[in-house]
């Protein structure tokens, strides 16, 4: 799992990812392996995700945040209202440059 980011690194990825729709909800079902694998796909392809979590969810919305985010090596870069914005870096070619 790469380092926890920093203050600046989760402002600049709140505001890259401020324009982006959820690609993904977590349902009642909460973070099952089909919501793992699809966030895995999501994330490879975009390296910043918006997922949405659904009042049906069993877990509260930051634990799945953070599940979500520990089964699929990301990084959670915001939780707001019952949105999560995870990050991973692409394994090769990243292409959203954090701030050091």
């Amino acid at each position: 799992m790469p380092d926890e980011l920093t203050g600046r690194q989760r402002r600049h990825l709140r505001a890259l990812g401020h324009h982006l729709d959820p690609v993904l909800q977590v349902g009642h079902e909460g973070v099952s392996d089909a919501v793992v694998r699809q966030a895995d796909q999501q994330l490879e392809t975009h390296e910043l995700i918006k997922v949405k979590i659904g009042e049906s969810s069993p877990q509260d919305r930051h634990d799945a945040a953070a599940l979500l985010a520990g089964r699929t090596g990301a990084q959670v870069a915001q939780v707001l209202g019952r949105t999560a914005l995870l990050y991973r870096p692409r394994k090769d070619k990243p292409e959203i440059v954090l701030p050091k």
